[in-house]
């Protein structure tokens, strides 16, 4: 039996893969190459708005979901962590912006005092219910994305709390624990974690969920050789005008050649203060960014992953190491790391349905806050106010 396995091992080219990675790691130490950051004015531009775009887009959730037709400021400020705004910036004040998407009323507390409340405008009502759809009818790919995620994890296992931080990035509904993670008992599980949180498992393993991005566009994008030696390359763009020195393009040459771990295969074996290894990193988050809508996420969302995901101590200076794949975008009062590969100039290679969605949400954002700054709201008002006279 145990002969059987090791020549269908042999036949297959795993072990031809593992010695050959083994002999990298001996030959390749991880090279102290330091590249400057370039600023990218196209990779910036597909950063701007999307902290306001998600912010708006959580509120909608929350007040489409509320039982009552207007929620008032005190309920919506229980959720304010999750939007990501700035700490000197009002919520109320931020809802305000968008009068075409937030409705305002209000309405006498105990003690007279008005409390602001707010609902959602018919635009944002008919948008919304399109996301709504379009999540139903995509529903078992957002499940598979889920499934990916979670078996990049050593422990098919992630806190709930980690999974909140990437949900939006990933397109999972706002209270995905209940109206989505509910309706697919046969794959996932609420589990309590050592640490009294709770976490959500993965209950088994998909083998056709197991193929990176990388490896499925490997037999148009990669040389024959190396398909056959997983020595897989990352596609790669530089900013214009971006200098690389010599030093630093013979090394990337080299680091493009070496083996290819799937981010999907335990990763135990290799030494982390070699190249290979530093390569597997990258890979893990080649994966990630491509599981994500945008192709994007901060770079504060991925800070809880390095022990789920099995990776080294400042494991995301491999952002900074790699700007030929990935884009640090200094917008938004934080760090986005973009994937090159996944952009056109300002736009999507591929887009999802929910991103043309949001898209269109996003332009229904832009014309309420110039609507308000032309003051068309305000005349409204005032004429409301007239007619009532």
């Amino acid at each position: 039996m145990f002969r059987s396995l090791f020549a269908t091992a042999r036949n297959c080219g795993f072990l031809h893969s593992v010695q050959q990675g083994y002999i990298y790691q001996q030959k390749f130490s991880l090279v102290n190459i330091k590249l400057k950051w370039v600023k990218d004015r196209t990779m910036d531009s597909v950063v701007v708005g999307k902290r306001d775009l998600k912010a708006a887009g959580i509120l909608v959730s929350i007040i489409y979901s509320s039982s009552e037709c207007c929620v008032p400021i005190y309920r919506l400020y229980r959720h304010r962590g999750q939007l990501g705004l700035p700490d000197d910036l009002k919520l109320a004040a931020f809802i305000r912006r968008y009068p075409n998407i937030f409705v305002e009323s209000s309405f006498l507390d105990s003690g007279g005092s008005p409390v602001p409340c707010f609902g959602l405008s018919r635009e944002a009502l008919k948008i919304h219910r399109q996301e709504v759809d379009v999540l139903w009818e995509n529903r078992f790919e957002f499940r598979d994305r889920l499934c990916r995620l979670l078996m990049l994890t050593r422990d098919w296992m992630l806190p709930l709390q980690t999974i909140d931080q990437l949900k939006w990035d990933l397109g999972l509904p706002y209270d995905y624990q209940h109206s989505f993670v509910m309706n697919h008992p046969e794959r996932f599980s609420f589990v309590r974690l050592p640490d009294d949180r709770v976490g959500l498992k993965l209950l088994f393993w998909d083998d056709r969920l197991a193929i990176s991005e990388l490896e499925k566009n490997a037999s148009r994008q990669q040389q024959e050789e190396d398909i056959k030696n997983r020595t897989f390359a990352f596609p790669i763009s530089f900013t214009r005008g971006f200098g690389l020195k010599r030093k630093c393009m013979e090394w990337l040459k080299e680091w493009q050649k070496l083996p290819y771990t799937s981010p999907y295969t335990d990763a135990s074996h290799l030494d982390i203060r070699t190249d290979i290894s530093e390569k597997r990193v990258v890979g893990v988050f080649h994966e990630l960014l491509h599981l994500t809508l945008h192709k994007q996420t901060e770079r504060k969302n991925v800070s809880n992953l390095r022990k789920p995901l099995a990776l080294p101590q400042k494991f995301t200076k491999a952002f900074e190491r790699h700007p030929a794949i990935f884009y640090i975008s200094m917008k938004n009062d934080t760090q986005t790391v973009v994937l090159r590969e996944a952009y056109n100039g300002g736009e999507l290679v591929q887009k999802h349905p929910l991103v043309k969605i949001r898209e269109e949400f996003a332009s229904l954002l832009k014309k309420g806050l110039l609507d308000r700054s032309r003051g068309v709201y305000k005349k409204s008002i005032d004429a409301n106010l007239v007619g009532e006279v």
